[in-house]
């Protein structure tokens, strides 16, 4: 077990949503959306293409803030701290927050340097310690076996699915409490998505992990609690089986048993 989230310190990886709206320029993608996303479990967020997950997503960790018009009302606060704040360091909270993309996107850098550079980003020089959290980072993201006698050659050698791997673990480098994933295995074939959805299940317990999925199926299987959305709502959250089996707003039940979306 990591020390990101030793009992006692449950606060530290657990994110609140508090009155939170997002607008580019005039238009509103996001309403009102108030959530307690817990440590160490994997939140899955569900809904129709074009009604605020993605959006919502990176709001977690202020990558909207790269669009010009963009705005943020309302509070994320993570570690005791609301992110939006001005006291905010934007680099620290990326070490927090890690993201994960829907493509995978190594750089053109051999495997080690990809999963090194955020550590050397952030100072780290002492190369048996970079060594170390670069095998730790690989053992973590089960790429490990796989490359250990060609951490030299390029990334863009690997396959897709350990193209994303590596991605996760590039994303775990830095140490983070929180990982975000965007659709992380929608390019992948059914045997590399397989092999992603077992890590997550791996990861849950250092990390607490958000995704964007577009599968029920996925959802269902990864994620302990589940958030639809709807035309930039949250229409019902709560634990993923209950919003499977019983969900409490007719317009859940209707996506999930593909009445639409």
């Amino acid at each position: 077990m990591s020390n990101q989230c030793e009992i006692g310190k449950d606060h530290e990886c657990k994110i609140e949503i508090n009155n939170l709206n997002f607008y580019y320029d005039d238009f509103q993608a996001l309403h009102d959306i108030n959530m307690e996303i817990d440590c160490r479990k994997v939140t899955a967020l569900i809904g129709p293409s074009g009604c605020g997950k993605s959006t919502f997503l990176r709001t977690l960790d202020r990558m909207n803030d790269q669009i010009e018009g963009s705005r943020v009302e309302g509070e994320v606060i993570l570690d005791g701290q609301d992110i939006y704040s001005k006291e905010t360091d934007v680099v620290e909270l990326r070490k927090k927050v890690g993201m994960v993309f829907q493509q995978p996107n190594p750089f053109p850098k051999s495997i080690f340097d990809n999963v090194a550079y955020g550590p050397r980003i952030h100072g780290m020089k002492d190369k048996k310690e970079l060594a170390k959290i670069v095998e730790d980072s690989l053992r973590k993201a089960a790429l490990w076996d796989e490359v250990k006698d060609r951490l030299d050659q390029s990334a863009l050698s690997l396959s897709g699915g350990q193209q994303q791997r590596l991605c996760i673990a590039r994303a775990l480098a830095v140490k983070p409490q929180v990982i975000l994933m965007d659709e992380p295995a929608s390019a992948l074939d059914p045997q590399a998505t397989a092999r992603i959805e077992e890590l997550l299940g791996d990861l849950k317990q250092d990390y607490t992990i958000v995704i964007v999925t577009h599968s029920m199926q996925q959802a269902a299987r990864v994620s302990d609690n589940t958030a639809f959305f709807l035309m930039g709502k949250v229409i019902e959250f709560d634990r993923t089986d209950k919003i499977f089996e019983n969900p409490a707003d007719q317009r859940t039940e209707d996506y999930i048993t593909g009445r639409f979306g």
